[in-house]
């Protein structure tokens, strides 16, 4: 698992370029086995200024903001 995949997992700049994912759906996505490997590349992607966290049902959730 790379940063790219999360990346390309909450949004596809063609398709759906504002999407936003919520931490459950990623982690259904990488497994829970993966899951702190995923939150330490969330940190890393939210301190470089790439995705954005953001409330969506409830929940933390995260948004692309440059690529």
């Amino acid at each position: 698992m790379k940063k790219i995949d999360i990346l390309n997992f909450i949004t596809s700049f063609r398709k759906s370029p504002n999407d936003i994912k919520t931490y459950s759906e990623l982690s259904a996505h990488v497994g829970a086995a993966n899951e702190a490997a995923m939150a330490q590349m969330l940190e890393e992607l939210r301190q470089a200024r790439v995705i954005k966290e953001v409330e969506a049902k409830g929940e933390k959730a995260y948004q692309v903001i440059a690529r």
